[in-house]
């Protein structure tokens, strides 16, 4: 088992709390509880209850991300996701229970952040470091959030027994998102305290993503340099496809290119659950059903078609099966567990070094107001490893600077992201903040993306119970 699950029994057991918490926030500031680093750090640990439980990141959030990229369908009841005209009903409740589960980790992360600093028998240093987390994850939801539904309401520590929150700006949501990555970026550690817990060069990646959608290009391209100086990360090598299972596999604790991930483990209630596909059936990798429904053509999709088959990332990812779409069907097992029964051992990787190194080709090309050779070198890096070539030195399959335009360069980064990222749930939210979502999805797919579907909409248990909330007014258009 995964040493980092031990940290997130407690995290859920302390989660058993949570009516009390709901009911009455302020029943956990007693003095006692946050007097010591393990109290504080139990605390801490409750946060990634909500956010990675089903309701959230191992299976209702990715399951929708992915239904709506120009590389892939949903089938089954996530069908009307990628039909781009609205959600039906049951696909409007899940995004609700995301919200919900989101704002259960927001509430948590509240908890932390007005207590902690109150213990008595906890050091100012590691006081500052439990709060950076909380902060760090609480930015990490918010971000989330404010790029699927908007502004939101802001819960924070501040207005922890409030129920009724008016709904913020999308500004002054990414007004709090700034401010709490910048928090962790001071005060989080060099090396992470366990495997899966964040540390400064994590908060520092978020940043470059955070300036990226705010095109502050500039800062995200040095915030995003600042980490690849480090050196602490790495491309892991790959030769063959299968090679790319130490990073993705079910068995890997951590790897050279992992900034921040959300772990998870085969025991149940802790596994990647609808996401991995797992041996069930007659399909070594499940193949007919399940929340995971996502699938492409090999053929009829030109994203897929045109993917270069020397490219390992391509038959690591994609596998054929007929599951009655037809023969070029195609499904996804980026992440894969053969030997799961419940909940896949698989990671879920928020942010990986290739991630970074995609952010800063992208940044520093669009700050300089052209393609520059170190953005070109770490789009190469990226591509490089794809074909299985040593990421650190050039190679046969290196792009070239010589005839780049700016946007001849973002788009072959915009392409070698899809590739790379393909069912980490981020090709969407890419497609959105470039402003090409209905145009690449139009050609790919011939839909034309009704505007309700770029956005989910506010849950009616939020437009119900939240009194600050107008549902005529605060509510998303089309819904």
């Amino acid at each position: 088992m995964k040493n980092i699950a031990i940290c997130f029994i407690l995290a859920l057991s302390l989660s058993a709390c949570d009516d009390v918490l709901k009911e009455e926030p302020k029943s956990l500031a007693a003095e006692v509880f946050y007097n010591t680093p393990d109290e504080a750090r139990a605390a801490v640990n409750a946060i990634y209850g909500p956010m990675r439980g089903p309701n959230g990141l191992s299976t209702n959030y990715p399951a929708q991300q992915e239904g709506l990229p120009d590389y892939g369908n949903s089938r089954g009841s996530q069908t009307p996701v990628s039909l781009y005209q609205g959600l039906d009903n049951t696909n409007i409740n899940r995004v609700g229970a995301i919200w919900d589960a989101f704002y259960q980790s927001i509430r948590n992360a509240n908890i932390v952040i007005d207590n902690v600093p109150k213990a008595t028998e906890i050091a100012e240093g590691d006081i500052a470091k439990f709060v950076a987390e909380a902060k760090y994850l609480r930015s990490l939801i918010y971000f989330a959030m404010v790029r699927n539904w908007g502004g939101v309401p802001l819960r924070t520590e501040a207005n922890m027994t409030v129920t009724d929150v008016k709904r913020s700006s999308v500004e002054e949501v990414y007004e709090l998102i700034l401010s709490d990555a910048l928090n962790a970026e001071q005060f989080l550690p060099d090396t992470p305290a366990e495997v899966g817990r964040p540390t400064k060069w994590a908060a520092k990646t978020l940043l470059s993503e955070i300036y990226m959608y705010r095109e502050q290009w500039k800062e995200s391209s040095e915030r995003a340099k600042e980490v690849i100086a480090s050196a602490k990360y790495s491309l892991v090598p790959v030769s063959v496809s299968e090679d790319f299972q130490k990073i993705y596999g079910p068995e890997v604790v951590s790897t050279p290119e992992e900034i921040f991930y959300f772990k998870f483990s085969r025991q149940q209630g802790f596994g990647l659950v609808g996401y991995a596909h797992r041996a069930i059936g007659q399909y070594r990798y499940y193949g007919p059903g399940g929340v995971y429904a996502q699938y492409t053509d090999s053929t009829s999709n030109s994203f897929i078609k045109t993917w270069d088959m020397k490219d390992l990332r391509k038959t690591h990812i994609l596998y054929n099966v007929d599951v009655g779409l037809g023969p070029n069907t195609c499904l996804y097992r980026k992440f894969r567990d053969p030997v799961a029964t419940d909940g896949g051992g698989n990671d879920y990787p928020w942010y990986r070094y290739a991630d970074l190194l995609l952010f800063h080709a992208e940044a520093a090309a669009r700050a300089n107001n052209a393609p520059t050779a170190d953005a070109l070198e770490s789009l190469n890096k990226v591509h490089r490893r794809a074909y299985g070539y040593n990421a650190e030195t050039a190679s046969p399959v290196d792009f070239k600077l010589a005839g780049q335009t700016l946007k001849t360069f973002i788009d072959l980064v915009v392409r070698e992201r899809g590739y790379e990222t393909m069912y980490e749930g981020k090709r969407w939210l890419d497609l959105k903040r470039l402003g090409i979502a209905k145009q690449r999805i139009k050609e790919v797919k011939n839909i034309d993306v009704a505007d309700k579907h770029m956005m989910w909409p506010i849950p009616n248990s939020e437009l119900l119970y939240n009194k600050a909330l107008d549902p005529a007014k605060d509510q998303n258009p089309g819904y």
